[in-house]
């Protein structure tokens, strides 16, 4: 039998330690991001990552309305991980040495299906606001939505970078006052109207009661309406929403009621009935530019939709800032696909974080996805640079999914590509 004695020292010795003086390290070959101490770097690898940024950069007041949902926030959670139980299922030994993520959107062509949501105050989060998203949204060739409670205005958005821009619009009391909205937009060259259909009233966001959050300024209602809201509890963005929006917007015709003028009343004892334009042809009529409907997340309101002649349907649960226990968008997209019949476009809002729930989404029916709490959070970490590193960075993700998946364009990804939890119920019963 041989004994081999190794002393300390020698060990040490051997991989390069010593008991009493470190010798440096030598340059590391794992890349720039790594540090050999084994710090990662603080550049955001994805999306996710600008969430914790903006915390740390906002005020809380204005992170919580950012992040935020209603009540307990269930739609809020459950809006992301619906997306976790959907599988993608890819096919091997298909040419995917050139992807095309391009696609259309009402006749306009955009480089990836990937579009920027309507979204409140982005000078809470940059001092340019919606400017230095819109010249972000531009410089990825694809669309931005202009919320109607911006803190630029219209006219300042239009004149910031040339490229498509929709506009979204709630309807308020004074019907004149979204009329003028709407010719607004069409007049600076907006392409298409975004109607907000699920906000009759506020949801109960309880991080901005418990802030008593400030109603930031809607520069597009500059002297339109009055800003003052006396509510010595709670929200005053949301008493001021549930004071100034129209909750009677419906589907139906209804008739007048008598007590509107003498001149009704008249004529309806002599059995003749006026009536008040259906609402989605009420708008239609203050503008020719087309219009999308946001909020709709059943097969009846889809089928409603498509015979109240609306020329696209956005899946929304309006980023789970509604009605808490609203299903996740991602779970009933399909849904909202079958009811339409491809008449018209269906997009999804709502959950999206990776390139994979955008894959996932188209795969559903979706012709595209919309983006909001990230580019506010890319927007409040490093201005305009983190939305374009945000929409990068999707794009990237939505590439590789599609290589992976052997897709090589958009036209390309089918139902087939992915499984979902209802996919298993015919084969359990």
């Amino acid at each position: 039998m041989v004994h081999v004695f190794i002393s300390k020292i020698s060990v040490l010795n051997y991989f390069n330690f010593s008991t009493h003086s470190p010798r440096k390290a030598a340059p590391s070959s794992l890349g720039q991001n790594y540090n050999i101490k084994g710090k990662m770097s603080s550049e955001p690898v994805n999306v996710n990552d600008f969430k914790e940024m903006a915390r740390l950069k906002l005020p809380k007041m204005y992170y919580d309305f950012y992040a935020g949902g209603a009540e307990d926030e269930h739609t809020l959670r459950e809006n992301i991980q619906a997306f976790c139980r959907i599988m993608i299922r890819p096919r091997v030994l298909v040419d995917v040495s050139q992807i095309d993520m391009s696609t259309t959107i009402l006749g306009h062509r955009i480089s990836a299906p990937i579009l920027v949501a309507p979204t409140a105050a982005h000078k809470l989060a940059f001092h340019e606001g919606e400017q230095a998203t819109a010249r972000a949204a531009a410089a990825a060739k694809t669309i931005m939505i202009l919320s109607y409670s911006s803190t630029c205005s219209i006219e300042e958005v239009a004149s910031s970078c040339n490229a498509v821009r929709f506009f979204q619009l709630y309807i308020y009391k004074r019907r004149d006052i979204s009329a003028l909205l709407a010719q607004r937009a069409e007049r600076f060259g907006y392409k298409a109207i975004v109607l907000t259909a699920d906000a009759p009233r506020l949801g109960r966001r309880e991080a901005d009661i418990k802030n008593k959050m400030i109603r930031p300024p809607m520069k597009n209602l500059d002297g339109l309406m009055s800003f003052d809201v006396n509510a010595d509890e709670g929200s005053k963005f949301e008493t001021y929403a549930n004071m100034t929006l129209d909750a009677s917007l419906r589907w139906e015709v209804c008739p007048i009621s008598c007590s509107d003028s003498f001149y009704v009343y008249f004529l309806s004892s002599l059995g003749i009935i006026f009536y008040h334009p259906q609402d989605i042809m009420w708008l239609r009529s203050t503008t020719s530019l087309p219009i999308l409907i946001k909020g709709i997340l059943t097969h009846e309101d889809a089928t409603k939709a498509v015979e109240a002649g609306v020329d696209g349907i956005i899946v929304s649960n309006h980023g789970a800032r509604q009605l808490d226990f609203a299903p996740a968008t991602i779970s009933v997209l399909e849904e909202v696909v079958h009811a339409v019949k491809g008449k018209i476009p269906v997009l999804l809002d709502g959950g999206v974080r990776r390139g994979t729930d955008v894959f996932k989404a188209l795969a559903l029916g979706a012709q595209a996805v919309l983006i909001g709490r990230p580019v506010l959070f890319g927007l409040a970490a490093k201005g305009e640079g983190g939305v374009r590193t945000v929409l990068e960075m999707l794009k990237n993700e939505l590439e590789i999914s599609m290589a992976l998946s052997g897709c090589p364009c958009i036209k390309d990804i089918t139902r087939s590509h992915v499984r979902t939890p209802y996919d298993k119920l015919p084969s359990m019963l």
